[in-house]
């Protein structure tokens, strides 16, 4: 019995939407009549699995009949399980151009046509009801939610895909197989069990154990399935994953593992998403999917509060497993037992009381920022090397200093301070970023409207996180008066180097006697309109690294402090002169 034989596709058949021959051409030719639709990230993983079959059985986005059951009741109008809404998000000018049977050209953002779309129907979802039923929360602590209520459209268009092209991908070209190619993989090598392991992180010593037993068990081969789309912000980009990847493959027996890349823009959904991820692995051909502990969640709220329990992926997953047609592998958390020089499952190994150790990924993250040694008997030396190509310890790292502040704040004066006190220590270029400068060269023409002063500080966090990526240092110093928009640079900056965010907390009654260009007088009198501080409000930095108060102290002694707190943290390196 062959492996496409052994486990059928969800839903019954493998809906690769892909047109060909002469229906192909004819749908192209069409296409250049159409309105079109640019995909974002996000939209652009969700079509690839779409028009392959990985989310089989949807033949598109979805319309609002079946979206509604699947938030609902976690199924399909026809019945079959499906978890997680699959939707076309849109601005509302977009959606009141179209309408039932239109046919739309999507885009992806060099123009390539990827496939038509046969609205079905247009509206403008619940997305409160949507947080709350799909992912347990409203709250924006969850990546999930923060993305559907502030950068997803206010409308959903569903209709039927006629796929015309696969999203074009310029790198692993030998790891990307569609579930087809890795269906047939299977069939070839003659693998009538395959074990799938998801993930969006390196993987080390106790990873590697863990799958390899799991496969062991099962009598099958070993599919490391790692997410390539969109995961987590802060996640180790999947360039790094996947070199480290390739070096652990090394590592396991001959034939037992096999590695394919899964273009998923991942939800962190937990439950829901640990259902999802089982049916995309039957889509693929696998027999057995590991699960694991917190499956897929984000973590903690802000109040420190887990967004989902420990085994409620594992529960629910095993509550649909007779539907589902995959069987779960429940993963075991593996610890290292120094007594035995072997990992185990740390159940096993606190019944027995022995000592063991671990290091969890905080822990490891602030390990290389240190360029402390990493034991060999957490990971691998050739996966540690290649994590240290592209995460050097702080002092060699590129980094932001955002200074943020009421006009007059004095965060100009300190971050021009600081700028000399990095030029006089050398070894690494410095560029300053200071609000009025921008506002000259990079935001001409910008007003002071809100819509304005957001793009302002964003385009200042883009080209810092340049400077950053390429391991200069950006001190940048605008007013940034809004948490949202420091909170993008944050995030858009900390995936490339490191971002401190310091705040000059001035009281508004001395910035008033320090302006010198009498602009807080103009706007107390009504002559400027929308000014920080008078009629527009300063929202406070929530969690800023370093706090200045130039009411208080010198600029001097404020350069000083932020100079010896990026020492302090790493991110500074004094050598001492002999």
């Amino acid at each position: 019995m062959t492996s496409t034989e052994l486990i059928k596709p969800h839903g019954g058949e493998l809906c690769d939407l892909m047109l060909t021959g002469d229906a192909l051409e004819a749908a192209r030719e069409a296409a250049l009549h159409y309105p079109s639709i640019t995909l974002t990230e996000r939209q652009l993983c969700d079509i690839e699995l779409l028009l392959n079959g990985g989310f089989s059985p949807l033949r598109g986005f979805l319309g609002q009949a079946d979206y509604d059951r699947v938030v609902e009741e976690m199924r399909l109008t026809s019945g079959d399980l499906w978890p997680m809404p699959i939707t076309l998000d849109v601005d509302e000018a977009t959606a009141t151009s179209l309408s039932e049977g239109d046919k739309v050209a999507l885009r992806d953002p060099t123009g390539l046509l990827l496939a038509v779309l046969t609205v079905s129907d247009v509206w403008q979802p619940d997305k409160q009801r949507e947080a709350e039923k799909v992912f347990g929360t409203t709250s924006q602590g969850h990546p999930a939610v923060h993305y559907l209520m502030n950068e997803a459209g206010s409308h959903y268009v569903g209709g039927t895909l006629e796929g015309i092209q696969l999203p074009i991908h310029y790198d692993f070209h030998d790891l990307r197989r569609t579930p087809r190619e890795m269906r047939a993989l299977f069939e070839a090598n003659g693998w009538d069990k395959v074990v799938a392991f998801q993930t969006r992180n390196p993987m080390h010593r106790a990873h590697k154990e863990l799958t390899d037993r799991a496969a062991e068990e099962v009598g099958g081969h070993l599919l490391i399935h790692p997410v390539v789309g969109m995961t987590k912000p802060g996640d180790v980009d999947y360039f790094t994953r996947v070199r480290c990847y390739k070096k652990l493959l090394r590592h396991y027996p001959e034939g037992r593992a096999t590695i394919s890349l899964l273009p998923l823009a991942m939800r962190m959904g937990g439950p829901r998403e640990a259902v999802w991820h089982a049916i995309i692995r039957k889509n693929y051909g696998c027999t057995h999917f590991i699960v694991g502990r917190d499956h897929a969640g984000p973590g903690k709220d802000t109040d420190g509060t887990p967004f989902y329990g420990p085994y409620d992926a594992q529960e629910l997953v095993i509550a649909h497993q007779d539907e589902l047609g995959i069987q779960m592998v429940p993963f075991r958390l593996m610890v290292y037992v120094p007594e035995r020089d072997a990992y185990e499952p740390i159940d096993e190994v606190q019944q027995r009381g022995d000592e063991f150790k671990m290091i969890s990924g905080t822990q490891l993250r602030q390990m290389l920022a240190e360029g402390a040694e990493i034991p060999s008997w957490f990971s691998y030396e050739d996966v540690v090397a290649e994590l240290r190509r592209t995460h050097p310890p702080r002092h060699k790292q590129g980094f932001t200093v955002f200074f943020t502040g009421l006009s007059g704040s004095g965060k100009s004066t300190v971050a021009n301070a600081l700028m000399v006190k990095l030029l006089e220590l050398g070894g690494r270029p410095v560029t300053l970023l200071d609000g009025d400068v921008v506002r000259t060269h990079l935001s001409k023409g910008l007003g002071f409207s809100r819509e304005d002063r957001s793009i302002n500080v964003q385009r200042i966090g883009f080209v810092a996180s340049e400077i950053t990526k390429h391991g200069g240092i950006a001190i940048c110093a605008p007013i940034a008066p809004y948490e949202a928009d420091r909170r993008a640079n944050r995030q858009r900056i900390s995936d490339v180097g490191g971002y401190i965010e310091v705040f000059v907390d001035t009281p508004l009654e001395v910035c008033e006697a320090r302006d010198v260009k009498g602009l807080y007088a103009k706007a107390r009198a009504g002559i400027i309109k929308g000014f920080t501080g008078i009629d527009d409000p300063y929202e406070v930095p929530e969690n800023p690294e370093i706090v200045v108060k130039t009411a208080e102290q010198t600029i001097e002694e404020s350069a000083q402090q932020v100079f010896d707190a990026l020492v302090e943290m790493g991110y500074l390196r004094i050598e001492d002169e002999a």
